[in-house]
Order: C-alpha cells, then sequence, then structure tokens
C-alpha cells in the first residue's frame, strides 16, 4: 500500500502538479508551425507583375486619364510598358485588355529613387484626399458604355466594388493601410462558398478604421503565422489571396489563382533585406550586439551564425502598444467565422484565423529601413522606439521624396504642436497610439546607442 502512496505523490509533484499549474498570463505564446508549399520563385515574380488575380479593372484610356504615362521601375515589356509598377495590365473574363492594381500597391516603395520589392509602402495615401474619385470615373464610364460596351462591362465590377467600399476604408492620415476594414467589408459582401457578390452587407461592422503598417514580406520566411496579431494560420498562400476578394468572379477563378500561390510563396521567401547602405562601427555594433541578445533576444530571436526566430505573440498586457488592432480582430466574430467556414478554409491547402489578444515580436530582418514603427506606424525612428520620451504626439514629414535618418533610423520628421491636415501623424487618435514597447526606457544613452548600430547590420 505504501508503494502505491509513494507513486501517487510522485505523480502529484511531478506529471500531475505540471498538468494543475495554470500557466502564467504574462509569458509569451508560442505560434506552431503549418505546412507550406513550395514552388518556383522566377515564376512567382511574373505572376505577381502581369497576372490576373485581380479581374476587373478599368479600361486603358481611363487608367491614362487618372495616371498618366508612367516610368515602369519594373522595366516590364510589351502592353505593361509604360504602366506604373503597381498595376498590371490583364485580360478582363470577356476578353477585353483592362488595367488593374497588383500587390506592390502596398509591398513595394520607392526608396531613394530605388522600387524596393517586398518593403511595406509606408508612402500610400488611403485619405478621402487621395485623389480616386470613383464617382467621376463612373460617370465617365457610362458615357463610354455608349461607345464601348464590351470595355464598360470589363470594369463594371471594379467600379461596383469600388462604390460600394471606397467610403469605409478611409485612413484618418497618410502612410497608413486599412487592410484589415478592407478584408473585413469584402468578406461582409461576398458569399463564402460561391465567393459572389452581393452589394448588401451580410454582417454589421464596426465603424472604425483601425490603420496598421505594412510589414516587411522578407519577414514570411521566418513566421509560423501572417499580421500582427498571429492572426492568420495555416496556408499563407490563402492569405496572399486576400487581394482577390475585389473581383473575383466565382470559386473557378479562385482556383485558377490558387495554383499560382506555391510560386508566389517561393519568391517572397526567396526576398532578403537590403543591406544598410553606410559604414557601419563594427567595434561599437559588437557593444551593441550584447545588450541586444540580453535585452532583446527572447522575442526577436539571434542573428548571424545561429540565427533563430521564436515565433512568440507578446500578450497585450505585457507589450502594451495600442490594443486596437487586434481587438479589432474580435470585433470582427462574423469575418472569423465566415472565414474559418469557407473556400479559404478548404482544400489541400486550408486556412484559418485564430485571433490573439497581442502582437508577435516580428523578426528584425532589415529593420533599419521599415520605418515608421510599431504595428500602426506610428513612431518615425528607431531611436524614439527605443526611447518612449522622444515620441512626439505629433509629427510630419515628406511623402514626396526621400528624407531618411541613417544615424537614428527612421524617416527625418518635424514635430508638430497640434494635429492638422492628413499629412501630419496624430497618435492621440484611436488605433494610432505610440506608446507600448517601451523595453528601451531601461537602456542607457550608450547601450541605445550601440543597439542602434547593431540593429544596422540586420
Amino acid at each position: 500500500m505504501k508503494k502505491y502512496v509513494v507513486i501517487l505523490m510522485l505523480c502529484l509533484l511531478g506529471f500531475g502538479f505540471n498538468v494543475l499549474v495554470e500557466p502564467d498570463p504574462n509569458d509569451p505564446v508560442f505560434i506552431p508551425p503549418s505546412p507550406q508549399r513550395e514552388g518556383n520563385p522566377d515564376s512567382g515574380y511574373q505572376y505577381i507583375v502581369t497576372g490576373d488575380y485581380v479581374n476587373s479593372g478599368l479600361p486603358t484610356f481611363l487608367y491614362k486619364l487618372g495616371f498618366g504615362r508612367a516610368k515602369d521601375l519594373l522595366k516590364r515589356d510589351g502592353k505593361n510598358a509604360g504602366i506604373r509598377h503597381d498595376f498590371n495590365v490583364v485580360n478582363a473574363p470577356n476578353g477585353e485588355e483592362i488595367v488593374v492594381p497588383n500587390c506592390l500597391q502596398c509591398h513595394a516603395q520607392v526608396f531613394d529613387d530605388r522600387l524596393i520589392i517586398g518593403l511595406g509602402n509606408a508612402n500610400a495615401d488611403f485619405t478621402s484626399a487621395r485623389g480616386f474619385d470613383s464617382n467621376l470615373l463612373e460617370g465617365l464610364l457610362s458615357s463610354y458604355m455608349k461607345l464601348n460596351k464590351k470595355k464598360a462591362e470589363a470594369a463594371k465590377e471594379f467600379l461596383d466594388v469600388g462604390r460600394v467600399i471606397g467610403g469605409q476604408i478611409y485612413t484618418s492620415v497618410r502612410g497608413v493601410n486599412p487592410a484589415d476594414r478592407l478584408a473585413a467589408i469584402l468578406i461582409a459582401h461576398r458569399d463564402k462558398n460561391t465567393l459572389l457578390w452581393s452589394d448588401s452587407s451580410n454582417t454589421e461592422l464596426p465603424e472604425e478604421v483601425i490603420p496598421s503598417d505594412v510589414p516587411a514580406w522578407w519577414l514570411l520566411k521566418k513566421k509560423n503565422a501572417m499580421f500582427y496579431s498571429g492572426f492568420g494560420r495555416g496556408d499563407f498562400g490563402r492569405f496572399l489571396m486576400g487581394a482577390i476578394l475585389l473581383t473575383v468572379n466565382d470559386t473557378a477563378h479562385a482556383n485558377r489563382v490558387n495554383e499560382h500561390m506555391d510560386d508566389v510563396l517561393a519568391y517572397i521567401k526567396n526576398l532578403e533585406p537590403p543591406k544598410y547602405p553606410f559604414p557601419v562601427d563594427s567595434v561599437k555594433a559588437k557593444e551593441g550586439k550584447l545588450v541586444y541578445e540580453m535585452r532583446c533576444s527572447k522575442c526577436h530571436g539571434f542573428y548571424g551564425d545561429y540565427s533563430s526566430y521564436p515565433n512568440y505573440l507578446i500578450p497585450q498586457q505585457v507589450i502594451g502598444t495600442d490594443s486596437l488592432l487586434n481587438k479589432s480582430n474580435y470585433q470582427y466574430s462574423d469575418m472569423i467565422e465566415w472565414f474559418n467556414t469557407s473556400w479559404f478554409s478548404k482544400g489541400d491547402n486550408p486556412a484559418k484565423l485564430v485571433p490573439f489578444d497581442g502582437y508577435i515580436a516580428p523578426p528584425l530582418d532589415g529593420v533599419w529601413i521599415t520605418a515608421p514603427y510599431l504595428h500602426n506606424g506610428s513612431v518615425p525612428t528607431i531611436e524614439a522606439l527605443l526611447d518612449s520620451k522622444l515620441r512626439p504626439v505629433y509629427w510630419s514629414r515628406n511623402f514626396s521624396k526621400t528624407e531618411y535618418d541613417y544615424e537614428k533610423l527612421g524617416w527625418i520628421y518635424k514635430v508638430e504642436e497640434k494635429p492638422g491636415p492628413r499629412n501630419i501623424y496624430n497618435t492621440t487618435l484611436p488605433g494610432y497610439g505610440n506608446y507600448g514597447h517601451n523595453f528601451g526606457d531601461k537602456l542607457t544613452e550608450k547601450e541605445r546607442s550601440a543597439l542602434i548600430e547593431y540593429l544596422k547590420t540586420l
């Protein structure tokens, strides 16, 4: 009898006791990996810059009326010559040639006169003053319909969707992205099984447009989940297909696009960040590496010969940054249910949405060029990210050309006294807060300076 009592006690103190212990809510949460596809990177690139994943758009004459002839920074030939890098010329389902937006609208940026594919576009303008007048275009299209009905038909779905969503995705300031809001609206207007469009919404959505800063594509190769809250689990290709919800005809079209996602993912996984273009103080950077590995590596991983990335979610009460983006995922509960039971969650490469009250600690590859910082782009430099007292409440920068601080690592900015036009970032707005991630406040000035020097090398 005593033997069994001893065994029971050992179980309680060992395996059984661990089961009874409550997890610490402040601990990071590991994101498990999911199987991902393999493909051909070259084919993936070609599909991104020439493909018809969006298959309704503007007739060429309307595109040129709105944008004129542009220098194609991709140096494409044929029908894409003279078309801006963030548009493709494709054939609509009825065979008509149209101009459609492509992935580089958000996932590429002109930086020092060079197009960097994979860098999130921090120059985009999604405010109401961004210059796209859908009513004017619709009026022109209506007149044009009398002359060429087939071309008007090729643009109809693009303009129908634009008319419904246009006024619902405006951001309060320039430089941030309404991607989460756009996805929720598109889902609310599409059937989860057929993907067919309806002008009436199938759910009621919150009115707020919560902004985000577009993360760099080259980080995806290290991550086990997509989006700032680790929301996207399973097959990344299905999430990359989100753009098709703008104009997808049906599941047959979705299946055709899906066949290319192996290659698109392979291309994205092959992307590398640009190297810091100036000399780095190697002695100082070595000191900064020690600071980094002691203070930052637990969440952001290690770099160099022993590179590793932990894939941790950091609970909201620990990270302390503006919570409205991750909380909006819970507000969009109908969107989660739609996605997790829709076409996107079925087949050989399923995906699902898993909300979390907190944010991913991202990899830091190429972090020197990814300003502004935090998930909502509220902090203009790494220096201010690592010293919260330096973060401006209102700030502005030059959107017409690159003015970058290669020492403080971020945008050269002007501190403003009050909110104002769309070019002034206003951190007092809901969802635009610049607080949290105060871990750098504990560093000395010398440690902080050395750490910034080290971050230039990543």
